[in-house]
């Protein structure tokens, strides 16, 4: 556990410190990831399909707003959707319309969670992200996390039924349009997901806030059993084809997760916690008070030597005598003696010779 401690404060250091060279990465790894998976699913206009074009797309996003990353892979999907069909298209930008009008209105400020979602759901772990988003945001993070599991399962839509989706004439474009509409809107699936996530998201905040020893462990917990219950409830109930193994999986990911987080922002001494009562004028308080664990980053002695402290102690070698004692200096040990001027010389003999120390004495 203090090796962990040791690294956090390490790593809070590091990141202190080029803060904005990581937060730059991290985008520019974000942005790719969100873009190849965009590509490699539908990819229906190829050269927007390329790894070029992908890379580019990321480096530019890295160096801009997260929002700007949103708006860029809802525009690359709205561009696939449109080489394959224009109905297909139009829908898509309606229900992309309606998602950015409750994603702005809520929670502005997490547009990250927007895209991690979608990934993580393609990925397989669809309640890491959750658990998450319930330990270190607060309620309003259902919304974005709504927001990417409905983007998810419109891209996995489009990506199983792309054959059926192609129009002609007049009249099978509105009757795409229709079929689109539908299955868009009455995916049982995704409905399921959407309130698997909510409820894990708000869960895991209600839990985590409360005042009880291991909030945290207690919540990462409590969101996954809570998510995966609602899944495979509704997978028997509605007769869905949802596949429980990657579920569980995800679940006991973000439970792991969740201790992670937990150690990185949290960190407290639970065996020292400590319970106050004070009051004033207007107020009666019952405080509980938990300390945070507190750890010293070990550090690095160096020992200069330089060129000075060789000389000086050569010179200090030299002023001692053949029987180890040291000769008396007029300047110390480690400097060499200035040159006299002729008038100290002067001064010098004059005074040896009134005191009698020239060996003359006085007559």
């Amino acid at each position: 556990m203090s090796t962990l401690l040791v690294w956090r404060e390490q790593m809070q250091r590091f990141y202190a410190k080029y803060s904005i060279f990581i937060r730059i990465g991290f985008q520019f790894c974000m942005g790719f990831l969100v873009f190849y998976q965009i590509n490699s699913n539908i990819g229906f206009m190829k050269k927007a399909s390329s790894t070029a074009c992908t890379a580019g797309l990321a480096a530019i996003c890295a160096f801009l707003p997260v929002i700007v990353m949103v708006i860029a892979a809802t525009a690359l999907v709205l561009l696939h959707f449109y080489t394959l069909s224009l109905p297909v298209a139009i829908v898509a930008a309606l229900l992309f319309l309606l998602m950015y009008i409750f994603y702005f209105r809520f929670s502005s400020g997490k547009a990250w969670l927007v895209l991690l979602t979608a990934c993580s759901f393609a990925m397989d772990v669809p309640f890491v992200l959750p658990i998450a988003a319930g330990l270190l945001g607060s309620p309003a993070c259902i919304v974005p996390a709504a927001c990417g599991t409905l983007s998810y399962y419109l891209i996995h839509l489009v990506k199983g039924s792309s054959s059926t989706f192609k129009a002609g004439d007049g009249v099978e474009m509105v009757e795409t349009l229709i079929s689109f509409t539908k299955q868009a809107l009455m995916n049982q699936e995704m409905w399921v997901m959407i309130a698997a996530v909510a409820a894990c998201v708000l869960l895991v905040y209600s839990i985590r806030t409360l005042s009880v020893d291991h909030a945290w462990k207690f919540a990462s917990v409590g969101g996954a059993v809570a998510a995966v219950v609602i899944a495979a409830t509704a997978n028997v109930a509605l007769n869905l084809h949802i596949s429980l193994s990657p579920l569980v999986i995800s679940g006991v990911i973000g439970v792991l997760a969740g201790l992670l987080l937990e150690v990185i922002f949290l960190s407290v001494d639970y065996a020292r916690t400590e319970y106050l009562e004070f009051e004033d004028d207007e107020y009666h308080y019952h405080v509980k008070a938990v300390p945070k664990i507190g750890v010293t980053v070990p550090q690095k002695s160096v020992k200069h030597i330089n060129e000075r402290q060789n000389t000086g102690s050569m010179v200090s070698k030299n002023n001692r005598g053949d029987n180890g004692s040291q000769t008396s200096s007029s300047y110390g040990t480690g400097y060499l003696e200035r040159p006299k001027s002729a008038d100290e010389i002067l001064l010098e003999r004059s005074l040896n010779k009134e005191l009698g120390l020239d060996g003359k004495g006085k007559k």
